[in-house]
């Protein structure tokens, strides 16, 4: 049986876990080093870039693809958590883009990225520098013998081994048969890539097992003859790949791009260790429109991953895909392990972003990653490429035509009126409280700085986390909160008063009038909160903003009946002052019948024997 005591309310407790709470979230706010709220567009200004559509045609884009644009663009730019960003048409092959703050380029460019993702099986790997061409910091050589990255014959090709190597794993590989250093694990199902001829901890760069070469003989750039490029049927791509230099210019090479276009030559998006490397990729396996999901994922030590990744779940379609060519890459690695074709690239844009081993069986299950080395595969990387990944590629290629840094769109003589305003009318709402409910005012207006004190930590901390600007139809919602908020107080002390004016003594009457104005503020607010995210779903722009602030402070408001008003009511109701009812507290007994009996007649005064 429950303990007569059980039931008792435990105010002090309640608030006690309230302030809690508030000086955690206090600390947080400071640890994050910014304790004022991010401004949006309209307050702090920002960047703002024009995007121009290219066609094969040079003509105008159609304005489907166009609106499918801005709506693929709007996305990414609230899934990287910028709010109140604004993108608009301009003309018949031009979109504006705007965004809260300064500095926002990296922004902007990525919601601007084409984001053609492609899986192509490798055919040929070398170094990104044409053929011929040196390559630079010479090193040593466990023999002693200098090191440029050349052969005898002063062509180049990959390095031939590290200080740290012995001669027995010095090979110089054939750049067919080389393995990327971007090589990196598309599942748990992988291992790191077949290694580079360095020759660290790597199987395929003993002589023993290498395709070719041993340290003094030349490695020529590109394999005129060999099962590896035997496929490869176009011999301008071979010949765009012998003359492709990654180190100079944009990596973007004509035609890597195009999903249509049996072979390509491609380069790394990024640099690793100093080295960039080429490709001779084949035909597109699986396209990005397969990819149903994508994720970024923090490294996990126990997996042996290192850096961030983009974890990407593949639909129907994409998943035999994406067995088939995982099949495919496997079995030419066991049928020579040094094989590029045991490597399948994943190009995004036209640029390898890694091109992994399958070295573990085929991967059937639907499932994929994308990762680099650590320094390069950040976690603000990882989340962008998710983003753009997640929404789909863009139908259209587009080019910046201008990126500005704009002033704010309203003066400060606008934003202090609004603040005057927000001001004024929460001056109004203390002066009402005190005037009419006296010392039980004192509550309500303790209340509403409690209600202010979370808006603000809740505003800061989603602006560091959410990317969440305060902008001018946020701060108005925050200002018709106001109302709300009192409203809920109000409900609140009535119900206690009319508690009192039926002859009840105060203690009992604040729990009885508890549970009958509860529900009330329950169901007043739910409507607010319902009717705010249907007009955050529903509206745009400013109007969406003013609806995402309407439902933040109903929320608020909730939390601040429930776990400050209430028990503060409690407390306050065991102090002399409150409790034999003072003329001033607002909960004089006598003069609330009376005031009751002035308004509803003598009919209305009724007297109780209730304790």
């Amino acid at each position: 049986m429950a303990s007569p005591r059980s039931n008792v309310p435990r105010p002090g407790r309640t608030l006690a876990a309230l302030f809690a709470v508030l000086a955690a979230l206090t600390g947080l706010m400071f640890l994050q080093g910014h304790p004022t709220p991010k401004l949006g567009l309209d307050l702090a200004g920002g960047t703002t870039v024009t995007l121009t559509a290219k066609t094969e045609s040079g003509k105008n884009p159609p304005s489907s693809q166009m609106d499918q644009a801005v709506k693929i663009m709007t996305q990414r730019v609230n899934g990287l958590g910028v709010s109140e960003a604004e993108v608009a048409k301009q003309g018949t092959n031009n979109i504006v883009v705007n965004v809260p703050g300064e500095g926002q380029g990296r922004v902007v460019q990525l919601i601007g990225t084409t984001a053609k993702l492609q899986f192509r099986q490798a055919y040929a790997i070398a170094d990104g520098r044409p053929a011929g061409a040196a390559t630079p910091t010479p090193t040593t050589s466990p023999t002693g013998k200098g090191k440029d990255g050349k052969g005898k014959d002063g062509k180049g090709g990959e390095p031939s081994g590290s200080p740290s190597s012995t001669p027995s794993s010095s090979a110089s590989a054939k750049p067919s048969t080389t393995a990327t250093p971007r090589g990196r694990a598309l599942s748990g199902a992988l291992t790191a890539p077949t290694p580079n001829p360095s020759g660290s901890g790597a199987p395929s760069a003993n002589p023993s097992t290498a395709p070719s070469g041993t340290p003094s003989q030349p490695a020529p750039q590109v394999p005129q003859q060999g099962d590896d490029l035997s496929a490869v049927d176009d011999k301008a791509v071979v010949k765009q790949f012998e003359q492709l230099n990654c180190y100079t210019g944009d990596r973007r090479v004509p035609g890597s791009n195009d999903p249509n276009r049996k072979w390509v030559a491609a380069c790394d998006q990024k640099e690793e260790s100093g080295r960039i490397s080429k490709y001779i990729l084949g035909p597109v396996q699986v396209l990005g429109e397969d990819v149903s999901s994508a994720n970024a994922m923090p490294p996990d030590a126990q997996q042996g991953q290192a850096s961030w990744s983009v974890a990407l779940k593949f639909d129907g379609k994409g998943a035999k895909q994406f067995g088939d060519v995982t099949t495919k890459a496997y079995q030419a690695y066991q049928a020579n392990p040094g094989s590029p074709q045991a490597q399948v690239a994943i190009v995004l844009d036209g640029q390898v972003v890694s091109a992994p081993s399958i070295n573990r069986g085929a991967i059937t299950g639907g499932t994929a990653s994308i990762d680099g080395p650590p320094d390069s595969f950040t976690q603000s990387y990882a989340t962008d490429l998710a983003n753009v990944l997640k929404y789909g590629a863009l139908p259209l290629e587009f080019k910046q035509s201008s990126i500005d840094e704009v002033s704010s769109t309203l003066g400060s003589d606008q934003l202090k009126g609004g603040l005057i305003a927000g001001a004024i009318g929460l001056v109004l709402v203390v002066l009402y409280c005190l005037l009419y409910y006296r010392g039980l005012g004192l509550v309500a207006v303790s209340s509403l700085i409690v209600a202010s004190g979370i808006t603000w930590l809740s505003v800061v901390i989603l602006g560091e986390n959410m990317g969440f600007r305060l902008s001018l139809a946020h701060i108005i919602g925050l200002i018709v909160s106001i109302g709300i908020t009192a409203d809920s107080f109000i409900v609140y002390f009535e119900r206690l008063r009319d508690e009192l004016r039926a002859g009840r003594k105060l203690r009992p009457s604040v729990e009885n009038a508890w549970k009958r104005a509860r529900r009330t503020i329950l169901v007043a607010d739910a409507v607010t909160f319902l009717a705010a995210l249907v007009l955050f779903f529903l509206a745009v722009g400013g109007v969406k903003g003013f609806a995402f602030a309407m439902g933040l402070t109903t929320l608020i408001d909730v939390i601040v009946v429930f776990f400050f008003t209430k028990p503060l009511v409690a407390l306050l109701s065991r102090t002399a002052f409150f409790g034999k009812g003072h003329k001033l507290s607002g909960l004089d007994a006598k003069r609330l019948r009376r005031t009751g009996a002035d308004a509803s007649g003598p009919a209305a005064r009724t007297t109780s024997q209730e304790v």
